[in-house]
């Protein structure tokens, strides 16, 4: 059982890392020029800094409570190696200018024009957040987190982590179960999981090479853990193959069409009764005071697919096929599982 001793170490880490982040995050807004509100958004209200670090915080409170609740260790991820965050933040900061750039320049600048006809969905051909490189070389892959991270604050991990309280339900009494990971990335959350359950046997997916090739070294540690490169619509793996699954931050970035393609793959290869733990950002209604900033989110930072994802009635796009099971808010995300229909 944690003690004050923990709770000590858990909140000077925590607001290390808020302070790192966020920092960087005012910084960052300071010496960018913004994408001018569009007519429909101006005088809607959006929640300043004091609210945000509120709700921020909050989650951080969530974090703990779920850690004294035994859903999770305590995690080691608070300011990190002092040497690499240091390196993070200058190449954050060095990339920067190509990502103004590229938010302030012509529609095409935002498409990877480089990458050979055919070899990747056309949907994955965005430099989604203006980033460089889209999600399609090592530079990017070893930056990825670190912008995310900035993005939000340092709240990113923290979010992440929710999905595993609905997670240890999924995989209680299934001792040799298997999870799968779709839309893996660099594997931050598959980390998470082997520090938890580190004889689980885990399986990431995921379009790019180069990020996988991060999740690969991250994963050294741990034994079964498999990365496989592959679309999450089209799934290299047989039907009835995993208890749970997890699919993280991917939804948001896939056209409708795409979206229920994924669907269907989930359904294939998800056991009856196994469970699928959902995390994506937060919909117009969950946090009403959000809503304006959820609308100018996919313009000040393209998402070409986000606008679509917010009207998306979730429930419905998971029938038939699945039951809802656990809803939690997770500051800018929200947390959902689904049993699989026997």
């Amino acid at each position: 059982m944690p003690g004050a001793l923990d709770k000590l170490a858990f909140d000077t880490a925590q607001a290390a890392r808020v302070s790192w982040f966020f920092g960087q995050k005012l910084l960052a807004a300071r010496v960018s020029r913004p994408v001018p509100l569009p007519e429909p958004l101006r005088g809607r209200p959006m929640p300043d800094k004091r609210r945000i670090l509120a709700d921020l915080w909050a989650l951080i409170e969530q974090d703990w409570r779920n850690i004294e609740a035994g859903y999770y260790a305590r995690p080691t991820d608070g300011f990190g190696n002092p040497l690499e965050a240091v390196r993070g933040a200058i190449d954050f900061f060095a990339d920067l200018g190509a990502v103004e750039r590229r938010r302030h320049g012509a529609p095409e600048e935002r498409i990877l024009s480089e990458v050979s006809p055919g070899a990747y969905p056309r949907y994955y051909l965005q430099k989604f957040h203006f980033q460089s490189d889209g999600y399609l070389s090592g530079a990017s892959a070893k930056r990825y987190d670190h912008q995310v991270e900035v993005l939000f604050g340092g709240a990113a991990a923290a979010m992440r982590r929710q999905a595993l309280v609905p997670l240890k339900a999924a995989l209680a009494g299934r001792p040799a179960a298997r999870m799968l990971d779709v839309g893996c990335g660099t594997g931050r959350f598959l980390r998470e999981v082997k520090a938890n359950y580190p004889r689980l046997d885990v399986t990431g997916v995921d379009l790019s090479a180069h990020y996988l090739a991060v999740a690969r070294d991250d994963l050294r540690p741990w034994s079964r853990a498999r990365l496989v490169v592959g679309a999450a619509e089209a799934m290299p793996f047989a039907d009835r193959q995993f208890d749970a699954i997890t699919c993280i931050y991917l939804f948001h970035e896939l056209p409708p069409r795409v979206r229920r393609a994924v669907v269907s793959e989930i359904r294939r290869v998800l056991k009856p009764g196994g469970m699928l733990v959902f995390v994506d950002s937060l919909q117009p209604g969950d946090e009403p005071d959000y809503d304006a900033m959820l609308d100018y989110f996919p313009i000040g930072f393209h998402e070409p697919y986000y606008a679509s994802y917010l009207r998306e009635d979730l429930d419905r796009l998971w029938s038939p096929g699945f039951t809802p099971d656990q809803r939690v808010p997770a500051y800018f995300s929200k947390v959902l599982s689904y049993r699989r229909d026997s």
